[in-house]
């Protein structure tokens, strides 16, 4: 049988520093490519999920107008789809669960009469909250979703 040569005196098996860089260099090309189009993805989702919200609150609104013969005031709002309300005498009906909040954490802004020749207005500002923008940040309202 053959003895085991020991390795030799003061050589470790493990990585050199070279090769940690290269790894290195190479997760933050892949990182510096693929991040940015995540982070824009995630932008559209943002903006796919409020377009989808105003569809379901616009459903309510209809249905609304359905039972009442007219859509709520400004001053009602979109509260009083929520239910637990009266009006001419009668309760109103649970329309929605609970009041919407867009992507970004506020509240649907709900205009009776519009601004731009529709019956009313349903947005969001964006993910700037301010008027105007593109892409993520850029207004998002029912008269964009015909």
């Amino acid at each position: 049988m053959k003895a085991r040569r020991a390795s030799r005196p003061g050589r470790t098996r493990g990585f050199t520093l070279i090769e940690i860089m290269v790894v290195i260099v190479i997760i933050g090309l892949i990182v510096g490519i693929v991040g940015p189009q995540i982070i824009n993805q995630l932008g559209r989702a943002e903006v796919g999920r409020a377009r989808a919200d105003m569809d379901g609150i616009a459903a309510a609104l209809d249905l609304f107008r359905l039972d009442h013969f007219r859509y709520p005031t400004q001053e009602e709002g979109l509260e009083i789809l929520l239910g637990d309300s009266e009006i001419d005498g009668r309760r109103t009906t649970e329309l929605l669960q609970s009041y919407p909040k867009d992507p970004w954490g506020r509240d649907y802004i709900y205009e009776y009469p519009s601004n731009h020749g529709d019956a009313y207005d349903l947005f969001t500002l964006g993910a700037d909250g301010e008027e105007g923008g593109e892409d993520a940040n850029a207004d998002i309202g029912s008269w964009d979703l015909n």
